[in-house]
């Protein structure tokens, strides 16, 4: 995100709320009854401790040791930050372990080891392993990575994985495959050379000989030059493995005709000039991080045949290691092996060439607000594809079979594929769809209510995170003291502050009112201090002359109060068709209900309007829709004249000839439990509902709450739909970063 800008309180207050950190236990077995404490500890859980001592590999069966992976650093080369300590690396680590769970639903604990000894650092490793499924080494400087990583391969029974060697290594592989694709060149014919010959670098080149390039063809360049045979100066074995019999001694002129630039070094160091000396259609892996070693802009000012990579999410061909290593444990983990080995390293990246080189899908389009095609500026799969977690697994998992470094074989893949399908949280693909179609709308949202911090917080995190224009309503010298409470003083010059008093458009929106409301009771009067003091009114009045696309509001007010305000200058109620929707999502599931803002005692033509709209909002959302209309009752059993109009409601939409999925009414198990659904085989949903349209406010509100607080589920609305233009109503009980997912949502159009 070019535009995104993050400052030091920000990032702290991510950290700090809701709770230090990034991650935290939760049991996965009931612990309530007494019976249930048994069974988990003394005297039940003896029965497996004995059944594991007398056959280890049962670990795998009775604990979390085949899904757990432990991220391990002693923090001597944090980032691009350097030696900060086993401490300061700790936020990275975490930050990793999130990576594993959200990418591959690999749970993972980080570990911080405080000690810059080898020796120390491999016996606390190796104490530890019959803990772990997997290690994955992070941020550990050179040449120690090299020896504990390879002491700990040779002394542990589980994969050990040094990513900032080999992580970076497999993604530069799987791009490399494509880019020589592209270039109708072979891997075994050209000319490679690498700049920057620490941890990655030599694992690039290393992985890369392996799938086929030449020993001749590979210049390795480090601070000092090229590494030559014969060189002594700032040498050590694993450089002088890459060492070649040549004349050329700098980077210039190892750049003379060469087909591959390989950079894992620092920013500037490729000048145009040795852009220009390369071969023809030269591929360009700038990888430096945060600034590449030349920009893509840099290179094809000079070379409009490049094909150019970097390690930024804000170029096209990203080099990102999150493409390899929560996969690659993945299908290690699944088949217990006992290391993670080059055939599955090739075998990863050769899984995500082919997957670059497919249709991409739409959801994956629409995240990114462009369509992606294979070619020179698409050669690796983004992040966010999520085919990633059912394609790149199997791949490794058979590598690792076929090689023998499998203790548990999977014996049917298209099952272990299912079932892969079935591990990923697909709300988070749909949120971040909902981001990168705020990011491309580039909407001027409306921020109501100005002298809340909540708001003002959300406001300027709206702005710098690059979605659009943040217009905040209120004083200038109240938003200014907030802002500066917030420890947020600097961003009162980034907003647009509108206040009522000032305003060049106050008669215009006068106007517009009293035409409105002057058969309702409204005089003149009423309508001035409306648009002067109400800033809900004035804030719609704003939206409805296009003096903005969108407007967030409710944080301070009841939403029955925002809605009746809004109403005043939109038609926003029943009577009009408009209706909320709220998500809520939990355990990776979505599911909306309505409504939850506008009709208090919908009859069965309401009900059916409600299901339209929300069919409406699961679409935005990427859903394809399942309505059920949900009671007490289940296809008229108990009778009931309460549940009667849930009964009619499905007939009414038979008649206006909707395209979704509907059905009712019946009981909430059976309209989300498959199972249930089996007893009523003449029900017409195809799967589980995504929809459900409860009888009456008063349900859906207690439906949400209680699931919000007893259940935990994440909570986003009411969404408001129905209306002529963008508007979004938060509750009172918001966050920051609620108000935000409202204003993402009101940039979506989404209603």
């Amino acid at each position: 995100m070019p535009n995104a800008k993050i400052t030091d309180d920000e990032a702290l207050a991510f950290h700090l709320e809701p709770s230090p950190g990034k991650w935290e236990v939760q049991a996965t077995v009931q612990m309530t009854t007494q019976r249930d404490l048994s069974l988990a500890y003394s005297p039940g859980v003896a029965v497996p401790c004995e059944a594991i001592a007398a056959n280890p590999e049962t670990a795998y069966d009775y604990t979390n040791k085949g899904n757990l992976v432990a991220v391990i650093s002693n923090g001597t080369a944090v980032l691009g930050l350097g030696n900060l300590g086993a401490l300061g690396s700790k936020p990275v680590m975490e930050g990793k372990s999130v990576l594993f769970k959200r990418f591959a639903d690999v749970n993972s604990i980080d570990i911080e080891l405080d000690t810059e000894d080898p020796d120390a650092f491999c016996q606390a490793v190796r104490l530890m392993g019959p803990t772990f499924g997997g290690i994955n080494l992070e941020d550990i400087k050179a040449p120690e990575c090299f020896i504990i990583e390879q002491r700990l391969k040779d002394e542990m029974d589980i994969p050990v994985f040094h990513d900032d060697q080999h992580g970076t290594a497999v993604i530069c592989a799987a791009g490399l495959l494509n880019a020589l694709h592209l270039s109708d060149k072979k891997i075994e014919d050209v000319k490679i050379v690498l700049n920057g010959a620490g941890a990655a670098g030599i694992a690039c080149i290393e992985l890369l000989k392996s799938m086929g390039a030449q020993h001749d063809n590979c210049i390795v360049c480090d601070t000092k030059g090229v590494i030559y045979q014969g060189r002594t100066e700032g040498m050590n074995q694993w450089k002088s493995a890459h060492a070649v019999k040549t004349e050329l001694r700098s980077l210039e002129e190892a750049m003379k005709g060469a087909d591959v630039f390989l950079g894992v070094s620092v920013k500037g160091a490729v000048t145009q000039e040795m852009v220009k000396s390369m071969a023809d259609n030269p591929v360009i892996f700038a990888m430096a991080n945060p600034d590449p070693e030349i920009t893509p802009e840099e290179a094809h000012e000079v070379r409009v045949d490049a094909i150019v990579a970097t390690g930024r999410s804000d170029y096209p061909n990203q080099v990102n290691n999150v493409l390899g290593f929560p996969y690659l444990f993945r299908g290690a983990l699944d088949i217990h092996a006992r290391a993670i080995n080059d055939e599955m390293k090739i075998a990863c990246a050769h899984a995500l060439a082919r997957l670059a080189r497919e249709d991409v899908p739409d959801e994956v389009a629409l995240a990114y607000g462009k369509s992606l095609t294979f070619g020179r500026d698409y050669i690796i799969p983004t992040p966010f594809d999520p085919r990633l977690i059912h394609r790149i697994p199997p791949a490794v998992a058979k590598a690792g079979m076929d090689t023998g470094v499998a203790r548990r074989p999977i014996i049917d893949m298209d099952a272990y594929e299912h079932g892969l399908r079935g591990r990923m949280d697909p709300t988070q693909s749909i949120l971040r769809g909902l981001n990168a179609r705020a990011r491309a709308a580039q909407s001027r949202m409306i921020f109501a209510e100005g002298d809340d911090p909540r708001v003002l917080r959300a406001a300027v995190t709206y702005q710098r995170s690059g979605f659009g224009k943040a217009l905040v309503v209120g004083r200038q010298e109240d938003v200014k003291a907030k802002l500066e409470e917030a420890g947020l003083g600097d961003a009162v010059r980034e907003l647009e502050i509108v206040n009522a008093a000032k305003t060049q458009h106050f008669e215009t929106y006068k106007n517009f009112l009293y035409e409105r409301l002057n058969r309702k009771g409204f005089d003149r009067k009423d309508i001035h201090r409306l648009v002067g003091r109400d800033r809900h009114v004035f804030s719609a009045l704003m939206l409805a002359h296009g003096h903005g696309d969108g407007l967030v509001t409710g944080a301070t007010r009841k939403s029955a109060h925002v809605l009746e305000k809004i109403n005043h200058v939109f038609d926003a109620d029943a009577q009009h068709g408009a209706a909320g929707v709220t998500a809520l999502l939990h355990k990776g599931r979505i599911v909306l209900i309505g409504d939850t803002l506008v009709h208090e005692w919908p009859d069965e033509n309401d009900l059916a309007t409600i299901a339209e709209r929300a069919a409406g909002v699961a679409r935005h959302m990427g859903l394809d829709p399942r309505v059920a209309f949900v009671s007490f009752s289940t296809f008229g059993y108990p009778v009931s004249e309460r549940a009667e109009k849930m009964h009619i409601a499905p007939g009414v939409l038979d008649k206006r000839g909707v395209d979704f999925e509907y059905e009712g009414e019946m009981t909430v198990d059976v309209a989300l439990n498959a199972k249930a659904q089996e007893h009523y085989p003449f029900q017409r949903l195809s799967g589980p509902a995504n929809i459900l349209v409860v009888p009456a406010r008063h349900s859906a509100s207690i439906s949400v709450k209680l699931m919000q607080e007893m259940g935990g589920a994440t909570i986003v609305g009411p969404i408001l739909a129905g209306v002529d233009k963008p508007i979004q109503i938060c509750s009172t009980s918001s966050t920051a970063n609620d108000i935000l997912n409202m204003a993402v949502l009101a940039a979506c159009n989404i209603g």
